[in-house]
């Protein structure tokens, strides 16, 4: 089977598994993003073994998954906002459990152990409010935010890779990601700004004004959230994240956009009350 098959099937697979966790309903949509969060945040940790750090992984893992638990049920009014005032004892102990392992770098480890948290399980976290809300003017769960911010990312993924693969020439970042091109930056956009043109007549809730800043914001931050993955990955020498998806690598480098995107698109949501 030829490269361009397997990233070609691996790539519509994983398309499936977003549309479908989401459409099926709000205990699919836990189920899916639960196990994708993970299974990032382990991809996350097992990159700085290459740089001899040794994160607290397994409890980062274990943490991460409370963290998305407390927004999903906050999301849904089943819990007050006094939950989170758990999180920090649960942070705190990251520091005790250090003294304990007698490793050479424990600095290092508690920063990767954060980090992980910070860069992965936070950003997928904020994803459950996108779907979900408890207000007086949105009760339960609904899909067109949630469904709509991953079309714009894919529009902006394949505008910018179709446009800077055909007539790309000035680097963007030679530094970090020699391939990404001044004029796939531009293409990204263009296709993004379409989708929420298409977004805004399929999707009636929101006005095409909203659609249009919230593809903007992913388009733009979505390219940093590419060039800090590549960073992350160049730093220890790696070129994948992992190989869970053939053609593509790893969920790390299939989500690096979404890390810091979606806590800014989050912050837009809520400022205008949208969600």
């Amino acid at each position: 089977m030829s490269s361009f098959l397997k990233r070609t099937i691996s790539g519509a697979l994983f398309i499936v598994l977003i549309i479908g966790g989401i459409i099926l309903g709000r205990f699919s949509f836990f189920i899916v993003f639960f196990v994708l969060m993970e299974l990032t945040l382990l991809e996350f940790f097992r990159i700085t073994f290459k740089a001899r750090v040794k994160p607290q992984y397994l409890y980062g893992m274990v943490l991460g998954g409370l963290i998305f638990i407390m927004n999903h049920l906050f999301a849904i009014g089943m819990l007050g906002h006094y939950i989170f005032l758990g999180i920090i004892p649960l942070i705190l102990s990251i520091f005790l459990i250090e003294l304990y392992r007698n490793h050479q770098k424990p600095i290092h480890n508690i920063a990767f152990t954060l980090l992980g948290i910070i860069y992965v399980a936070i950003p997928f976290s904020l994803l459950n409010y996108f779907a979900l809300s408890y207000s007086s003017y949105h009760i339960g769960y609904k899909t067109h935010i949630l469904l709509g911010y991953f079309i714009m990312l894919w529009a902006n993924d394949s505008g910018a890779y179709v446009v800077g693969l055909s007539i790309g020439k000035n680097r963007l970042f030679p530094r970090i990601s020699p391939k990404k091109s001044w004029e796939g930056l531009v293409g990204g956009l263009f296709f993004t700004v379409l989708a929420s043109w298409i977004l805004s007549l399929v999707f009636i809730e929101l006005s095409f004004f909203h659609w249009a800043v919230i593809g903007l914001i992913t388009a733009t931050t979505g390219i940093f959230g590419d060039l800090v993955e590549s960073m992350f990955k160049r730093s220890v020498g790696v070129k994948d994240s992992g190989k869970i998806m053939p053609g593509h690598g790893g969920l790390l480098d299939r989500f690096d956009c979404v890390l810091i995107s979606a806590p800014i698109v989050f912050v837009y949501l809520e400022i205008m009350m949208l969600i």
